[in-house]
């Protein structure tokens, strides 16, 4: 059993209601996803990521679920699921899905009864109040959206919490009987077969919220029990959680790695996107070296694009506003103040050379990459949609009606599908870049297969490198497989860098994976060139039988 198969992972990331629908009522399902697991294993991917996949109204994609036992009859049976999972087995793909713990839908049973009785056993299972709480906008996460976190309700006749919309209550994790309920959830779905969980909000998992307590408290150590509770039903599964926070709370998520194994890093997103709009790598360089050192055991999870809004919240105004600029200049393309939602491959002016330089440069930083589904082939948003479902339409597989998605009519779709212009299903899809040899697709599929012989970059102790310049960054890697050095130039104008010996090398450099094709590079690594938007991955030293 490989424990720590997650350091060498690609994660690919997407919701089953807009991948393939197999039946043609216009919404995705477990049929049509088990019918494209070949596709994605030939892209080199390692683990798939689901989104919400638990029935519930579907007034925030599936994010306000109504019960965590089963799956949405929109998308299949358990037996559906059950099959997907074993034949993405079969491919070496493992599944890990949204852990969505952190409130429920106002229409769950267990809110429906909280509600309707104070002596319910479900009524300490949310957050209530009987006062009318002092601030009413207390911890909101969606300003200019939402209008409030304490709604009154009339059948209960009290006030209850919610950090999300009105119709997602907080559940109460102070109360051990709802930690138990996660920990079942937890251990019914790794039973199905699941390599893990992706945990939304993860601070407000942990989080004590009551009314006129300005100052709400984590509780880090219930993060212990969910951990345990993974180690103790599938020792290698994972919790890979969403915690957009400061650098001093980032160790506490991880403890003395029994608690978290798996964090996206937001603060390296937020300075990678920084570093692009200014084409300079300073940003980087600093948020790298000011990283605090997490337990060997622990990894961070590197993205560009997810499935929310990119989110500069923990960027200053000025930095900000240089984001806004280069990569979201309108307001419609804006979201609550302090994020973007749009695709890359718009976001960079559908410049090839520079979403090359992006991913490359995204692939090669600490951590295990995630990939947004749709990205390998460079597809566009859909901005006439409301807030984040501009970046959620249907995959694009053919130029064909409904791109290939579903046969249903187009007014039956769960979504658009993205139509004419640049970014269209007729100019962007898979069938056209799968005959087409110097595609982006084709890229990804040779970036990704590249990686798998790279693995310093998913384990390996990383150390930047003086280049001298600050257009360009440059990564070294040593583990005991080997040693690497990654080099992105994130600037248009060809640059050439002094490097001078790096520790670890042995013998002559081997280029591994280059926009194009340049002259070999000593061992003293004078002179090394790079093209505009240019990269190079140069192995420095191998040591077989690794």
């Amino acid at each position: 059993m490989n424990e720590r198969w997650y350091k060498q992972a690609v994660i690919y990331c997407l919701d089953v209601e807009t991948f393939q629908d197999s039946d043609g009522d216009g919404v995705g399902d477990f049929a049509g996803l088990t019918s494209r697991l070949d596709y994605l294993a030939r892209l080199g991917v390692t683990c798939l990521w689901l989104n919400p996949i638990h029935p519930g109204p579907n007034r925030d994609d599936g994010y306000d679920v109504a019960d965590f036992y089963t799956v949405d009859p929109r998308l299949g049976t358990l037996g559906d699921f059950a099959e997907f999972v074993h034949q993405a087995a079969n491919r070496g793909l493992r599944v890990i899905i949204d852990l969505v713990v952190n409130h429920t839908s106002d229409q769950h049973p267990w809110f429906q009864s909280a509600r309707s009785d104070p002596a319910s056993r479900f009524r300490d299972w949310y957050v209530w109040s009987k006062e009318e709480p002092s601030d009413r906008r207390q911890g909101m996460v969606f300003p200019g959206e939402q209008d409030e976190t304490w709604t009154w309700d009339e059948e209960a006749g009290a006030w209850y919490y919610h950090r999300f919309y009105n119709f997602q209550p907080d559940l109460n994790m102070a109360n051990p009987d709802v930690r138990a309920e996660v920990r079942k959830i937890m251990a019914f779905w790794l039973q199905l077969g699941v390599s893990g969980f992706r945990m939304d909000a993860a601070p407000f998992v942990i989080e004590l919220t009551r009314a006129n307590e300005p100052d709400a408290r984590r509780e880090y150590p219930y993060l212990n029990e969910f951990r345990e509770l993974l180690s103790w039903r599938r020792g290698d599964a994972i919790l890979l959680a969403e915690a957009n926070v400061g650098r001093d709370e980032l160790l506490e998520y991880f403890g003395s790695g029994d608690r978290l194994p798996m964090m996206f890093n937001f603060v390296l997103n937020q300075r990678q996107f920084l570093a692009l709009a200014r084409s300079d790598a300073t940003p980087l360089v600093s948020a790298l070296e000011a990283a605090p050192t997490i337990p060997d055991s622990c990894q961070w999870a590197t993205f560009l694009r997810n499935h929310d809004e990119v989110d500069l919240g923990q960027l200053s105004e000025r930095e900000r506003a240089d984001c806004f600029a280069a990569f979201g200049p309108e307001k419609n393309m804006q979201l609550y103040g302090r994020g973007i939602r749009r695709r890359l491959a718009p976001m960079l002016g559908n410049d090839r050379r520079r979403l090359e330089m992006a991913y490359s440069l995204q692939f090669t930083l600490p951590g295990t990459p995630v990939l947004r589904y749709g990205e390998e082939i460079g597809m566009g948003d859909d901005l006439s949609l409301k807030e984040r479902d501009a970046i959620r339409t249907p995959m694009q597989w053919t130029g064909e009606t409904n791109a290939g998605f579903s046969t249903a009519a187009a007014k039956a779709l769960c979504r658009p599908i993205i139509r004419g212009g640049d970014f269209g299903h007729e100019t962007v899809n898979v069938q056209a870049q799968r005959r087409d040899p110097s595609s982006l697709l084709h890229w990804v599929e040779r970036m990704l297969h590249t990686l798998q012989e790279c693995p310093e970059f998913g384990v390996g102790r990383c150390q930047s490198v003086d280049t001298g310049d600050p257009a360009v960054l440059a990564l070294h890697y040593e583990a005991p497989g080997g040693v690497m050095l990654a080099l992105h130039n994130l600037s248009d104008r060809r640059r050439t860098v002094e490097l001078g010996r790096q520790p670890g090398t042995e013998g002559e450099p081997l280029e591994m994976f280059a926009d194009q094709a340049y002259e070999p590079v000593g061992s003293e690594l004078k002179g090394v060139k790079l093209a505009g938007y240019g990269y190079r991955w140069i192995r420095l030293r191998e040591t077989l039988g690794r």
